[in-house]
């Protein structure tokens, strides 16, 4: 089993610089960075007396909130086409 090589890239979140390394492109690697840096500066907007420890967690909460929420609707729509499918073969 091979390696995929590893993509070293440096993004600013919350005006932190850190140094990400994954299999990810550099573009998703960044897109994923601004968007914890978008949604870190959202949530820090409506609860400017958090501190940084705090409001991490409180955005990785959200976050795992919405992609849990994707994740079930991407599981029912997914057994609904499954259905249809096995609905049309029965033809």
């Amino acid at each position: 089993m091979t390696e995929q090589p590893k993509t070293r890239v440096s993004v600013r979140i919350y005006g932190q610089d850190y140094t990400i390394v994954g299999a990810e492109s550099p573009a998703h690697i960044r897109l994923v960075a601004a968007f914890v840096d978008d949604k870190m500066h959202e949530f820090s907007e409506k609860n400017p007396l958090l501190d940084v420890p705090k409001l991490a967690v409180l955005t990785a909460v959200n976050i795992a909130s919405e992609y849990l929420k994707l994740k079930e609707e991407y599981q029912r729509l997914a057994e609904k086409l499954k259905q249809e499918k096995d609905g049309k073969q029965d033809d």
